[in-house]
């Protein structure tokens, strides 16, 4: 595991950025898993430069994100379809058919959830995944609980969750309460990881992810078996375990 240290969230967003972009140049066809949220705003940022400047391409990219709300359709201003062509498809040259995204207007959750799995086995894996890591230790929408779950999944989610996002919605009531996302054993078949952690609110729970106990309790805990993770993270995000464990950050 790499922790890469960064000063700000601007400059934690353009580590990660160089990170996803190295597999982009060592893979032009590369299978990348994608996450939304605030966390990667600053990468997919970097990464729309980066592509204005030729550094890299999303032309033969294929794309498969961890999640989406459950009732949410695509156009939705708060769908994660809507937040990632607004945030990155509409700002590089991904090809729209080589986007996916779980469907949260599926008519059987169940059934999109084994359909997008087998979509993900279809293209060969995950090259490199994207997360971000909730207060609560859930990546993706895999919350807290007394087993990691397996492949993709459709998820109650937590009031914490709930509590998190609701400052996306007009009123904590309009946030779903389900979603569909990709299983913890469906993330750590990616060949890479790539986790951003940022700001203060993180730092415990980071802390606690990487160095603590591997439990379901805290799901991005599983993250200290893969066997290739890079973490970056700004300096608040970092500062219990600059701490507890400034041997482990690479400045």
């Amino acid at each position: 595991m790499k922790i890469l240290f960064s000063k700000t969230a601007h400059d934690a967003g353009i580590s990660a950025a160089r990170v996803f972009a190295d597999v982009l140049k060592k893979k032009p066809n590369a299978v990348v898993g994608l996450a939304t949220g605030s966390s990667p705003i600053g990468m997919y940022d970097e990464l729309t430069e980066m592509t204005k400047r030729g550094e890299i391409s999303f032309r033969d990219v294929h794309s498969v994100n961890l999640d989406e709300y459950v009732g949410l359709t695509p156009e939705h201003d708060q769908s994660y379809n809507y937040f990632m062509h607004k945030n990155l498809f509409d700002r590089v040259d991904i090809k729209a058919e080589n986007t996916n995204l779980p469907s949260g207007i599926a008519k059987d959750p169940t059934a999109e959830c084994k359909r997008y799995d087998a979509l993900i086995a279809s293209m060969g894996g995950i090259d490199i995944q994207v997360l971000g890591i909730g207060n609560n230790g859930h990546i993706g929408f895999n919350e807290p609980a007394d087993a990691f779950t397996k492949g993709t999944t459709l998820v109650n989610l937590t009031d914490s969750t709930i509590d998190a996002n609701s400052r996306f919605f007009a009123s904590r009531d309009l946030v779903p309460t389900r979603a569909i996302s990709m299983g913890v054993g469906q993330i750590m078949k990616a060949k890479r990881i790539l986790l951003i952690a940022l700001g203060k609110g993180k730092a415990e729970i980071l802390e606690r992810a990487l160095f603590g106990d591997v439990t379901p309790r805290v799901p991005a805990s599983i993250l200290q078996f893969a066997e290739d993770v890079t973490v970056c993270a700004d300096e608040d995000a970092l500062s219990v375990i600059l701490e507890k464990h400034p041997e482990a950050v690479t400045r």
